[in-house]
């Protein structure tokens, strides 16, 4: 009996420039009296964490601000987050006010102060007992700075596990925030590099969730087995076109104009929210699930725009490498869907003459406008790497699953093997 049966949901939205200084308000409509605001050390330096401080003030709740949160966050990072959240307690709701780092962080850290227990407990299986939430989480407000996770939309996080040197998640409606308060000026200083790693998630965050698995093609029968990748849908299907002509119009700029075009910038905040409105409900599969490995796995890779400390590859960057060769592998089951996105993404180009290349050279010529690596060979990759590769990826079997051409061992490997160089 095939599915008969999709969910969506989304947290409501403000969204505007200046919209960061109505989060007073907007917290005093709940019951609260302590917030715990949550964010980096670069966002911190900003101003931005104490500026909303002063909002909540005004509105008679105390606050305190954390900025300790790791770019490209850790089960090690996020426990320490969480355990200074303990100590210092109790808190009656949270402030994210970061990248999807932060936002992700948010949402481990309200779940466990909420639910207890520990970080393990909720990890997406295999890695993790992938325990539900017994009840709703504390109210969480999200306010992005970059344009790309869409995690203010969405209802996971995505952390490193250092021990196994892979991603993984966590994935409940409950942990979607409780509103997303998204404010375009926030991003005018982002350097180029960044604002093109994260506009690479927004493109396959739509990319993925317009040519996943349409939701009728599962086979769940009971509401127990909900889950909150549903496959496409009629709903996410019309985020997911969205998104993709916001991005066509907007992403260039942004990159190689974005201190000085909050146009741009705006639009590339509304794709980033829109992309998760879609992929948040849909689910995304092949260059995500590629992506963990590739980020758990840096050897010596050192992106400019980002921190120097340590080596890693951006989320962005780590999903864009082998997407246009997993579209390659993903264009038989759905050939419509992948011409009609190129079309979205690219309105005026001339296309290629083959259709199957027709989205990956839409993506190509995108990433290497923006300044993209040439595939995973450019961030420290050989061949002789793509064993240990390939089982990062097939853990991921909660994005795989939403694929609609399921990929074995082998389709893995040939996908990394053709992406060492994508032009």
């Amino acid at each position: 009996m095939n599915e008969t049966i999709f969910t969506w949901g989304a947290p409501p939205l403000k969204f505007g420039p200046g919209a960061i200084d109505e989060i007073g308000f907007e917290m005093s409509q709940y019951d609260v009296s302590r917030v715990l605001i949550i964010t980096d050390a670069t966002i911190s330096a900003t101003g931005i964490p104490q500026r909303i401080q002063e909002q909540l003030t005004r509105y008679r709740i105390r606050s305190e601000i954390f900025d300790g949160v790791h770019v490209e966050p850790t089960d090690d990072s996020m426990d320490k987050a969480a355990g200074y959240a303990r100590e210092q307690g109790p808190w009656d709701a949270f402030v994210a006010i970061g990248g999807g780092s932060v936002i992700d962080t948010a949402k481990a850290v309200n779940l466990i102060i909420t639910d207890g227990g520990e970080l393990l407990d909720y990890l997406n299986k295999p890695i993790g007992a992938a325990k539900a939430p017994a009840g709703q989480l504390k109210p969480l407000i999200a306010v992005p700075t970059t344009a790309g996770t869409g995690s203010e939309s969405t209802a996971m996080c995505v952390l490193d596990v250092l021990s196994l040197k892979v991603k993984t998640g966590i994935s409940h409606w409950r942990l979607r925030p409780t509103l997303a308060v998204v404010d375009p000026l926030l991003t005018l200083s982002l350097p180029p590099e960044v604002t093109a790693s994260a506009g690479m998630d927004i493109v396959c965050h739509a990319l993925e969730s317009y040519t996943a698995r349409w939701y009728e093609t599962f086979d769940r029968k009971r509401a127990e087995d909900r889950v909150t990748y549903c496959g496409s849908n009629p709903v996410s299907d019309l985020w997911c076109e969205k998104s993709l002509k916001l991005i066509a119009g907007s992403f260039r700029r942004a990159v190689h104009h974005g201190a000085d075009d909050l146009e741009a910038r705006s639009e590339m905040m509304l794709a980033a929210t829109f992309a998760g409105m879609g992929f948040g409900n849909s689910g995304v599969h092949i260059p995500h699930a590629n992506a963990y490995p590739i980020a758990g796995m840096v050897k010596d890779f050192h992106p400019a725009g980002y921190p120097q400390d340590e080596p890693m590859v951006p989320h962005g960057m780590s999903v864009s490498l082998t997407a246009p060769e997993a579209f390659r592998f993903s264009f038989e089951s759905a050939p419509e869907r992948h011409l009609r996105a190129a079309r979205w993404l690219s309105p005026d180009a001339e296309l290629h003459n083959d259709p199957v290349e027709q989205l990956p050279s839409v993506l190509v010529d995108l990433m290497r406008d923006i300044g993209i690596p040439n595939g995973i060979g450019a961030v420290g990759y050989t061949e002789a790497d793509i064993p240990a590769l390939v089982p990062g990826t097939m853990k991921q079997q909660r994005l795989l699953a939403t694929c609609p051409r399921t990929p074995s061992e082998d389709d893995i490997a040939g996908i990394f093997a053709r992406s060492i160089e994508n032009w």
